[in-house]
């Protein structure tokens, strides 16, 4: 029962974090959250059936990995961007 409800749970973030990414968001940071949030529902997801599974965890730190990587080069866009449009908004980024 406990299993059902942890997996609700991750299930409701993972809704959530997908709603706020395609809702009409202004700022790029908003996004990049969002984001995090998706790919923190998975990790949860991945550590309850790694762990219900019994197996190694070594997929985890691989996951965890990218999830560093990613996020370091979501910031290191929304800084390339405040530099120089001098916001965060999706309106003033031209992607000609």
């Amino acid at each position: 029962m406990m299993i059902m409800y942890n997996l609700m749970i991750i299930f409701i973030m993972f809704i959530i974090g997908n709603l706020i990414f395609i809702s009409k968001n202004k700022h790029l940071l908003i996004i990049l959250l969002s984001l995090e949030f998706i790919v923190l529902s998975i990790f949860f997801f991945l550590l309850m059936l790694l762990s219900f599974m019994e197996y190694d965890m070594y997929m985890l730190m691989i996951f965890l990995v990218f999830i560093v990587c990613e996020g370091a080069l979501g910031l290191s866009i929304l800084v390339s961007m405040i530099r120089t449009y001098g916001n965060d908004y999706f309106q003033s980024f031209n992607l000609l």
